[in-house]
C-alpha cells in the first residue's frame, strides 16, 4: 500500500509565506500546521485543506502526493 506525502513545506516556500502568516490566514494553530509541514498527521479536514488552498492559491494536489512505492507507516526519504 502506498503513502500520502504532504508537500505543504514546498508550497509555502514557493509562496514565501511563513508558518505564522499561514496560521493567521487559515485559522489553524502553528503547532497543527507544523505537524502538517513535517507530515506528522494522519488526517486533515476538508475545510482546513480548502482554507490552506485558498490562502496559498493552490490546488489540493499541490499539497498532497500519493506514492504507491512507499510503505504505509514508513519514513519518507
Amino acid at each position: 500500500m502506498g503513502k500520502i506525502i504532504l508537500r505543504l513545506d514546498r508550497v509555502m516556500a514557493d509562496r514565501k509565506i511563513s508558518l505564522k502568516e499561514l496560521s493567521e490566514r487559515v485559522g489553524v494553530s502553528n503547532v497543527n500546521l507544523s505537524k502538517m509541514k513535517t507530515g506528522r498527521i494522519s488526517a486533515i479536514r476538508f475545510s482546513t485543506l480548502e482554507a490552506i488552498c485558498e490562502a496559498l492559491s493552490c490546488q489540493p494536489g499541490d499539497i498532497l502526493e500519493y506514492d504507491p512505492a512507499l510503505e504505509s507507516g514508513g519514513e519518507e526519504e
